[in-house]
């Protein structure tokens, strides 16, 4: 299986057989966020699409290497190189050192990622802590003709970097298209061209983030910092690099022409990115007053919002879609995704049930046999098809239905064989804890509270005492559960 994983490659535009620079090691950076706000949904769909991808990874027998950076400065407004760096502008009007609100924002970075159980990253660098780095990697590339300097300020030479490579390989952006529509705009600066971008800007006497540097003080560019800390701890040439489809241009496209221009070669050999969100058919954004913060998922607390949905069923409505493609969030898909999330973890409860029973007396069921064992590989198969999530949980809602059928007494155990049961609870298990990263969400005692209500409404069935009976029933449904009678035990499991 190690051999079939296939991945879209932005940069050569196709899927590519995944075959890692130096086995069983792999090296993935991912752009993380500017923490000057709280973290967006957008953002949260990234991290949970390579949150999956690094799950997945290590699920084949990789050792990953993670990285995920804090940009904790040189972000300045609207992504350019002009304008107030978007931590310090924060800073200034909530009168807070800037670090204050760099330290608030991870800090609610992290719990948000935490509620939506992601793994934390091998290594979170942030740019602050690597400023003689991308001191150092601005000299190197003046050193090789490749930036200038003007009044205390660096810039990459664009053009001059297309003499001998292409810029625009990834984004598919033609210089010349560049130029000429920045001629249109008629705009002077101190750049030679448009196109240029920071490498280093120097810092105006109000600017509060600096560092003294050979051109003065200063802060680093934006684009400097990812190529500084990807090849710093992944090496100048690594395996996978990804972040947002937003980023692929500029920022992707400028960290490749710093990295070719300072080692002569590309820094990733994969490139991956996730697609963006939209709200009811159109694109999420503040001016609309259609985007979302994660909390107010949680708590409801939103105009366009019927109902709070839970950390798990926004995961698991992310996963229903490929990663690279647009995800559409509406109330009728968020109440669809609670309902098929609570299918699968019922599946989990029933399978903790479930004991092989062997019986002589009982022949294999082949058919069924290589049905299961189908189901099995092809999880594996759709995630090796670019991690398509979408695609396995379909296989697992059909290993489910085997699962049911063995819980209810139409699959016997020994239709099935020790070893194909075995494989049926592992996959089905492994997949959605290890690879989807899906966990139960209940209260705390939550089994015993369950299990002793549920010995007072058997005691109510065998009194006859159905008012009782009744309102246990109705106290099950308030909390989202249902109290299933079977032929041979009481149990509960998720309202669908």
């Amino acid at each position: 299986m190690l051999k079939d994983l296939r991945v879209f490659n932005t940069l050569t535009k196709q899927k590519d057989l995944f075959e890692p620079i130096n086995p069983p090691y792999v090296g993935m950076y991912v752009c993380g966020p500017t923490v000057y706000s709280d973290v967006h949904l957008g953002n949260v769909r990234t991290f949970i699409s390579f949150d999956i991808i690094y799950r997945y990874l290590q699920f084949l027998g990789y050792k990953v290497r993670y990285v995920r950076n804090i940009t904790d400065v040189g972000h300045l407004e609207n992504d350019a190189d002009e304008g107030e760096d978007k931590i310090a502008k924060k800073a200034k009007l909530e009168n807070l050192e800037p670090m204050e609100i760099v330290q608030r924002y991870t800090n609610g970075f992290h719990n948000v990622l935490n509620q939506f159980n992601t793994l934390p990253p091998s290594i979170e660098p942030a740019a602050t802590g690597h400023i003689i780095e991308q001191i150092n990697m601005t000299k190197r590339l003046l050193e090789n003709d490749l930036a200038y300097e003007v009044n205390g300020s660096v810039y990459f030479d664009v053009h001059k970097y297309n003499e001998r490579h292409n810029y625009g390989k990834l984004s598919g952006r033609v210089l010349e298209d560049l130029m000429a529509s920045e001629r249109e705009l008629d705009r002077q600066d101190e750049k030679r061209n448009k196109v240029d971008f920071a490498l280093w800007k120097k810092a105006s006497p109000e600017h509060i983030m600096r560092w003294e540097s050979p051109w003065g003080f200063g802060f680093p560019g934006w684009h400097l910092e990812c190529s500084v800390m990807s090849t710093k701890y992944l090496g100048e040439s690594f395996d996978i690099h990804g972040g947002g489809m937003d980023l692929k241009f500029p920022h992707h496209e400028c960290e490749i022409a710093q990295s070719v221009g300072s080692y002569g070669a590309d820094p990733a050999k994969y490139w991956l990115h996730s697609n963006m969100l939209t709200v009811n058919g159109q694109k999420m954004s503040k001016s609309l007053n259609n985007s979302f913060l994660p909390e107010q998922l949680f708590t409801g607390d939103h105009p366009l919002l019927e109902e709070p949905y839970s950390p798990m069923t926004v995961r698991f409505f992310m996963l229903q879609s490929h990663y690279s493609s647009t995800l559409d969030f509406s109330n009728d898909a968020l109440k669809a995704a609670k309902k098929g999330y609570k299918k699968l973890m019922n599946g989990l409860n029933v399978l903790k049930k479930l004991t092989y029973q062997d019986d002589q007396s009982i022949a294999l069921n082949e058919k069924v046999i290589k049905q299961v064992q189908t189901l099995c590989d092809n999880c594996y198969r759709a995630m090796n098809d670019d991690f398509n999530t979408a695609l396995t949980i379909g296989h697992l809602f059909n290993l489910l239905k085997k699962i049911n059928s063995i819980h209810n007494g139409s699959l016997l155990y020994a239709e099935l064989g020790r070893e194909t049961f075995d494989r049926l609870r592992d996959t089905y298990t492994t997949f959605i804890y290890d690879v989807l990263g899906l966990i139960e969400e209940t209260p705390q005692n939550f089994e015993t509270l369950i299990n002793s209500y549920l010995d007072v409404y058997r005691e109510a069935k065998q009194k006859r005492e159905f008012d009782k009976v009744d309102k246990i029933r109705a106290d099950f449904k308030s909390q989202g559960l249902i109290i299933k009678d079977m032929k041979n035990e009481i149990s509960w499991a998720y309202e669908e």
